[in-house]
């Protein structure tokens, strides 16, 4: 009886969500939006500011006329918060990377039988892309009204931070998903 060629749904869903968190928390990190400010005393009443991990943009809501690289007049780049996510969402990036070419070659759809035992480490290293993805989206989101912003304005979660949680919920659950394939080199032994 020949081995089943078939790879393993975990393997599959492995390979379906990292890539999609990949894509999300790519997003969530370029994009200049984990906040927005508005309603800024003694500034017109559609001007909303948009506040990213790199950047600020502001914006007229009835002309649609944004511009981008805002002066930090109230510190808000030197914040704890905002510091952590810079240097923890590009090592997430990168490792979800390294994670996806490991799984790559763990899964290998065109041989006979996976590699279990590189998709199991392929997916530690996703899961692990994940929480380094989640903790300053998490943080951010504990601090964003104690963060700086001018009196009086309104504070709302941006799309970025939505789509950085996004992202590294579906980092996490393929990386579960691809060490489920440890369960396969446990059974050989």
């Amino acid at each position: 009886h020949l081995p089943s060629m078939r790879t393993p749904t975990a393997m599959i869903m492995g390979l379906v969500l990292c890539p999609c968190g990949l894509l999300l928390t790519l997003t969530g990190t370029l994009a200049p939006n984990w906040r927005q400010v508005s309603h800024i005393p003694n500034q017109s009443i559609d001007l909303i500011l948009e506040q990213g991990i790199w950047d600020m943009c502001q914006e007229q809501q009835s002309s649609h006329n944004r511009l981008c690289g805002q002066a930090d007049e109230l510190g808000y780049f030197e914040q704890v918060p905002v510091w952590v996510a810079q240097r923890l969402m590009p090592t997430s990036l990168v490792l979800n990377l390294l994670g996806l070419v490991v799984a790559a070659l763990g899964v290998r759809c065109w041989q006979r039988e996976p590699r279990h035992l590189l998709a199991g480490v392929a997916g530690l290293v996703l899961f692990l892309s994940g929480l380094l993805s989640l903790m300053p989206a998490s943080w951010y989101t504990h601090e964003l009204w104690a963060l700086p912003a001018p009196a009086g304005s309104t504070l709302v979660v941006g799309y970025s931070l939505v789509l950085s949680y996004l992202g590294s919920c579906l980092e996490i659950l393929g990386g579960l998903a691809l060490t489920l394939s440890f369960h396969h080199c446990c059974k050989e032994r």
